[in-house]
């Protein structure tokens, strides 16, 4: 909860990333609280207040996730929020001429992009979220100590610089500094 409060202030992309993964941990424990508060809260250094405080976050997402029937697979409606909210601003990035650089990485990353939806077959995503579902499973790699070809290496490393940039305009855009009203 702190963590996640933090990144969604620093960096969009690694907040997103951060509350798939806490997805997954509630699914490893079974969405079971007393599991979580014994293999994750109980691991913080938190005075009760804060303990309270992370028990009652968990509980909401445990909450969510099963009204959102999101148990075994999938992603909360919060989580997908900030997907819709970065394609918007992607798009609106594509289409006006005043971000050039955006444009050129958006487009180095295209085929990246376009090779990762084609061997992902089934249910196709948009091309954001496609990004995050590269960066996402790389970690997953990286967290089982799996081998990563030097070509997936570059893929990563192109979506990643992508997604900086995105990321940097997001927050600009938070601060009404991306497009300035005259």
């Amino acid at each position: 909860m702190f963590i996640a409060s933090q990144k969604r202030k620093d960096n969009i992309a690694e907040y997103l990333l951060y509350m798939w993964q806490i997805e997954d941990i509630i699914r490893a424990n079974g969405l079971d609280i007393d599991r979580i508060k014994a293999n994750v809260i109980d691991k913080f250094q938190l005075n009760d207040e804060q303990r309270k405080q992370m028990i009652e976050w968990y509980e909401s997402l445990i909450d969510m996730m099963r009204r959102e029937g999101v148990e075994k697979s999938g992603h909360l409606q919060l989580n997908k929020n900030v997907i819709i909210q970065l394609t918007d601003l992607h798009l609106a990035l594509l289409k006006d001429p005043r971000f050039p650089e955006y444009t050129a990485e958006f487009y180095k990353t295209l085929p990246f992009i376009v090779e990762l939806r084609s061997k992902a077959g089934g249910n196709p995503v948009g091309e954001i979220e496609t990004c995050f579902n590269a960066l996402y499973g790389m970690l997953m790699l990286r967290l089982q100590s799996k081998e990563i070809t030097p070509d997936t290496q570059n893929a990563v490393a192109q979506i990643t610089k992508f997604l900086a940039t995105l990321t940097r305009n997001f927050h600009l855009d938070q601060y009404d500094k991306l497009f300035p009203k005259d």
